[in-house]
């Protein structure tokens, strides 16, 4: 794969995202050294520093590490947070063979946050979309969804439906949560959405407050999640590492 002057993309972003690929496909395992800062410039015909910066970025967002006087490897991986991994979500059904199916009931855009007492963006600006998983044909999950304007800038061109936010956030915006937290309560849609999950209003559901925290920002991501557990249990855990990273 060649870089492209031509493209907006700064060159040293474009090798960054190279490099992750190579990560990501296992070109460069875990823990395993990867080349050199002038074998990379060699490979794809530019200068140390712009290299130098692809790899500085990788290593901010704890891809990679330096070893003083050895060289640049690929982290070990860590137990990381899911950016939109809440257990039974799209991911976890899909790990129990179950099939899914998430369409966007309200498009990505960039809103003032009305007086919301547990949202974080309450009174500022912030990316809001909304989204319905359907899993085996059966409504199961409505997420609103506010994520931080700078952190996430020009998602509203992004098409989100059936795509991996977690994958958008690290492949995108090199975006990972640390740590996060959420609350649990009972509560009920009003008659649009309950429609939607194809209950009454009067249904009680599991109704999940989550924030998520990056090194950029606390409260990067807020969703509110609502959930029908008469078929699926949902949990999750949320956490960072020991170390803090």
């Amino acid at each position: 794969m060649k870089l492209n002057p031509n493209a907006p993309l700064p060159l040293y972003h474009q090798l960054a995202d190279i490099l992750l690929r190579r990560i990501r496909t296992g070109k460069y395992k875990s823990g395993e050294k990867i080349s050199s800062e002038n074998q990379l410039a060699v490979e794809f015909g530019i200068g140390r520093p712009t290299v130098r910066q692809a790899i500085d970025l990788l290593v901010r967002r704890r891809y990679l590490t330096r070893r003083r006087g050895s060289g640049t490897y690929v982290c070990e991986p860590t137990e990381d947070v899911g950016l939109f991994s809440l257990d039974g979500t799209s991911a976890s059904f899909r790990k129990q063979g179950l099939s899914t199916d998430s369409s966007i009931i309200a498009p990505p855009k960039l809103i003032q946050v009305d007086h919301q007492q547990a949202n974080p963006f309450s009174g500022q600006k912030a990316y809001f979309f909304a989204r319905l998983t359907v899993v085996d044909r059966r409504p199961t999950l409505i997420e609103d969804i506010f994520l931080h304007p700078e952190l996430f800038v020009d998602l509203d061109s992004l098409n989100l439906a059936n795509q991996s936010l977690s994958e958008i956030a690290e492949e995108r915006y090199y975006l990972k949560p640390f740590a996060g937290k959420q609350s649990f309560r009972v509560g009920y849609l009003e008659p649009g959405r309950a429609q939607l999950l194809k209950i009454t209003p009067s249904t009680p559901i599991l109704e999940v407050h989550r924030y998520l925290h990056f090194s950029q920002a606390q409260n990067g991501v807020y969703s509110i999640l609502y959930c029908l557990t008469e078929k699926y249990a949902f949990s999750q855990l949320i956490g960072a590492s020991p170390d803090g990273k």
